[in-house]
Parts: structure tokens; sequence; C-alpha cells
């Protein structure tokens, strides 16, 4: 069972707060990013036939809605507690949700899914601060692992669902579940205890709030452990947005069976997280983030000679990328709750920074995906390869300093 939260509101909520109910309705919010992404992602090449455009803007719209969004929630949570923006988040959700099925066009379904981003965003962001609301750094990293778990549904049913789904009916009909799937969450929100009481909230306003971004952006040890997960994202994102077209496109995978292919990586994450909870316990994050920021540069490193040499083909991308994907299992929750750690009086507005840079970073992902395009997994590899190399910096070459000064 999850550990005891440290503090909360009241002695009631705490049992809520403990349970596996309340975790699995945070899991389920921060699963919103990967569902909005992955459940589509065997329809892309799909959509980039029938719409005739650049299917990787919908990523690209979508996640640069979802990382300029949380800037202002993030705040604005801190003002007036978590549950009224995942209120509003899950409307604006349902909204874009249903304007991308009604999408005729690249750019109308790229309009809408910014629309759409502007409400999934509040999800993961107010997952983060909840847990950081009632739980110190060791124990904030134990339930982050633990929501890794749960909110790895997403991913592996996401692109299997997907697949099934264009292989009987058309893209639209995703969206429209992805909808229904909104109004659900909607109404799991009434069960949740809001874990930001009144007392704890910052009285200054909300414009006066956004002087947080400075002194985070200021503060070396947020920012280092930040850093080190965006990096990171921006090699994931890359393999998220690239591998319909290396394994569909080059390869010829089927689209249905694609899904088992990225399904594979996921169930290396939530191995991992499972792992991280015992773990934590035991080693300290740096030491952690070492190993795991190591294990995925040698990794990927290793694919980029194999496929030079041209050994392996499929397999070896297979093979690496999950070794890679799995060390997230790790490397998401220990560099998070690193960062909060640091900063617990700006709990809402550091989770907007760290979301917004981690699932930001899928724009220049997407873009570069765009642009430095040869048709083959080279582009791909390398971008992922150059981005891991980065992460691992950030906690092996860069020292911690005590603050950077603007």
């Amino acid at each position: 069972m999850p550990v005891s939260p440290t503090h909360t509101q009241n002695p009631d909520k705490a049992l809520n707060t403990s349970s596996w109910f309340f975790m699995g309705i945070l899991g389920a919010l921060m699963a919103f990013t990967s569902l909005s992404t992955d459940i589509y992602l065997p329809a892309m090449p799909q959509m980039a036939q029938e719409l005739n455009g650049n299917v990787e803007l919908t990523v690209t719209g979508f996640l640069a809605g979802f990382a300029l969004a949380q800037l202002i929630w993030g705040p604005m949570s801190d003002r007036i507690g978590r549950k009224i923006p995942l209120f509003i988040g899950m409307i604006l959700f349902v909204i874009g949700s249903i304007g991308c099925a009604l999408s005729q066009s690249i750019e109308q379904i790229v309009f809408w899914r910014v629309f759409q981003a502007l409400g999934a965003c509040t999800g993961p962001m107010l997952g983060r601060a909840m847990i950081r609301d009632l739980y110190g750094r060791t124990q904030a990293a134990q339930m982050l692992s633990t929501l890794m778990v749960i909110m790895a549904i997403a991913p592996i049913a996401g692109p299997l669902l997907g697949g099934q789904i264009i292989k009987f009916s058309t893209w639209h009909s995703i969206f429209w579940l992805l909808a229904s799937i909104g109004g659900l969450m909607f109404l799991t929100l009434f069960f949740l205890p809001e874990t930001h009481p009144v007392e704890k909230r910052t009285k200054a306003s909300v414009i006066n709030t956004f002087t947080n971004y400075h002194q985070l952006l200021g503060n070396w040890q947020f920012m280092r452990y930040t850093l080190c997960v965006t990096f990171f994202y921006v090699a994931a994102f890359t393999f998220i947005v690239g591998s319909p077209f290396v394994y569909i496109s080059f390869y010829g995978v089927d689209a249905q069976h694609y899904g088992w292919l990225f399904a594979l990586n996921i169930v290396g994450v939530m191995g991992l997280s499972f792992i991280n909870r015992n773990l934590v316990k035991r080693f300290s994050l740096d030491h952690l983030l070492k190993c795991t920021t190591a294990i995925a540069t040698i990794a990927l490193i290793t694919l980029c000679i194999l496929f030079y040499e041209q050994v392996g083909g499929i397999y070896s991308i297979i093979v690496m990328v999950f070794i890679f994907f799995s060390m997230n299992g790790m490397i998401a929750a220990n560099s998070t709750a690193a960062a909060l750690d640091g900063v617990p009086g700006m709990a809402g507005s550091a989770s907007a920074l760290i979301g917004s840079l981690q699932y930001g970073s899928g724009i220049i992902s997407s873009l570069l995906l765009a642009w430095l395009s040869t048709g083959t997994p080279q582009t791909m590899i390398v971008i992922m390869t150059i981005f891991t190399v980065l992460s691992a910096s950030m906690i092996f070459i860069i020292q911690p300093m005590k603050e950077i000064k603007f």
C-alpha cells in the first residue's frame, strides 16, 4: 500500500489520499497526455494521406498548447486550489476532442488539438502538485513511481485500441472516444479531495504569482533536475512521433501490430517504476539518476553504431529503444521528486514549469523530425542520442551551483 502522507488538510482526508482509489484517479489524470497522443499514433499515416498535410503538426500543436497553458494553470492553482482548474480543464478537453473529431483539414485539427491541450495539461501538472502537497522527497518519488505504473496503462492500451479502431472505423472515432473519456474523468473529480487547503494558498494576486517562474529559473538545484527530465523527454518524444513512420512506413509493420511494439517499451517503464519504489529507500535520487541516464546513453550510442554498420535492422531498434525507454520509469519520477523537493512553497508553479518544459520538449522533437527527415530511421536515432547525452550531462557533468543570477 502507499505510504501515509506527511500532511493533509484534515484527518478525514488522510484516508482518501492514501487509498488506491485516490492514486487511481491521479494516475488517470496524469495519463491524459499519453492517451491524447498515443491513441492515434497508428492512424497518423492514414490521417496524413486523407488530410493531405504534415500530420506531425497535430502533435506539435498539442504540445505547444500543453506547455504554455501549464504556465497559467500552475500559479492559479497555488492561489485558488487544485480542484477548480481540474474541473475547467476537463471541460476544455472534451470540447477540444469533439472539435478534433469534426475536423476536415490539417489546419482545423491542429487548432482543436491546441484547444484540447489547454484542458489536458491540468491533469499531469496538478497531479504532480497534489503529490508534492502531501509527500516529502523520498515519499514523493515512491508515489510518483506508483503513478507511473498506473498511468503506463494509457500508452500500452492507447496504440492497441487506436489500431483496432482504424481497422473497423476512421480516425474520427478515436477523438469521439477521447471526448467520452474526458466526460468520465470530469465526474470522477467530485470524489477527489482538495490537497491545497485555503490556509496554505498564496495570498498574492495571480499576476504576482507569475514571479515564481523567475525564482525557479534562477534556482539551479531545481533547474538541474528539470533539464535532466526535459532533455530525456526530447529523446522520448522523438521516438513517439517518429516511430509510426519508422515501423509502419519504413519497415512495413502492420498498423495493428505497431501497438504491440510500442506497448513493449511501456512494459519496461512499468517494471522500472515498480523497482524504483524500493530503490529510493536505499539509494539517493542522484545516484539512481546517474545509473539510469548512463544506461540510456549507452543503449542509444550502441544503436547508432549498429544502424551505421547496418546490423540488426528493426530488431536492433526494438531492443535498444526498449532499454532506453525503460529508464523513464526511474528518471521521470526521481528527477521530478528531486526538483519539487527544493521548492515546497510554490509546488503548483514548479510543477507547471517542469511540465511545460518536459512536454514542450515534444515540440522540438516533432520540428526536428520534420526539418531533418532523411526518409530513414537515421534522423530519429541521432536526435534521440544527442538529447539523451544532454540529459545525462545534467547529472554527471554539471555540478550543482547555489543560484544563477539574472
